[in-house]
């Protein structure tokens, strides 16, 4: 899954320690035998409302942060407001999320469409008006 988003022209960055590129991946190889179904990206969208549109037309995801249940889950979070040390002012909201047991073509198919509905936000007024008509 965090390959796949990796792929994503849409994505702008991934953020999972078990993938090679990630800044805490050095971190996770030494004090981790494995990962888990948690992960966060963000959009190179410029709509500041494209991480709600994408997590609003989720449907095989529901909305909320994971206590250990099964079911995959979507939530946003705007690490600009959060207490921390680092500049968070580039990134832009997260979409953080928790993978459960529904079937992988699933997931995926359910992010490639909220991926092609925010895909739109982007698009050139004199575009959408051309697909309207």
């Amino acid at each position: 899954m965090a390959n796949w988003l990796l792929a994503r022209p849409e994505v702008a960055q991934v953020f999972c320690p078990a993938l090679p590129g990630d800044a805490n991946h050095a971190l996770w190889r030494r004090d981790c035998h494995g990962t888990n179904g948690l992960l966060s990206f963000t959009l190179r969208s410029s709509a500041q409302v494209a991480p709600e549109r994408f997590v609003d037309k989720l449907k095989l995801f529901g909305i909320g942060a994971s206590w250990g249940g099964f079911e995959s889950l979507a939530v946003l979070g705007d690490m600009r407001r959060a207490r921390s040390v680092s500049d968070w002012s580039a990134q832009g909201i997260v979409i953080r999320l928790h993978i459960g047991l529904e079937s992988v073509e699933d997931l995926l198919a359910d992010l490639d469409q909220a991926f092609v509905a925010i895909g739109q936000l982007d698009m050139p007024e004199s575009v959408h008006s051309q697909c309207a008509g």
